[in-house]
């Protein structure tokens, strides 16, 4: 699936309730599955985190549908040439951080 369709899924699906919800609200559903995330990876909980990551991704993608945000056109434009958009390498270059 690519991610224009996965974001179309999301909107078919939960558009109208992300909607009502609203911005900041969907944020903090955001910020909860990615605390979520967090947990599974600190337990080392292997089965948990790929489900996590898909948790983070859909809600991220429910956020930018009440945004109107096209997130493949996004990471296109940042990272369609394929470097790092800091250093302009690849692989990245930057200092550590």
């Amino acid at each position: 699936m690519e991610i224009s369709e996965f974001q179309e899924l999301m909107a078919e699906l939960y558009l109208a309730r992300d909607r009502r919800r609203g911005v900041y609200a969907t944020l903090l559903w955001v910020v909860e599955e990615v605390g979520e995330l967090a947990e599974a990876v600190r337990k080392g909980d292997v089965d948990s985190i790929g489900s996590e990551i898909a948790d983070v991704i859909a809600w991220v993608c429910s956020l930018a549908n009440i945004l109107g945000i096209d997130v493949e056109r996004e990471l296109k434009r940042k990272w369609g040439a394929r470097v790092c958009p800091r250093c302009g390498s690849n692989p990245c270059t930057c200092p550590n951080e």
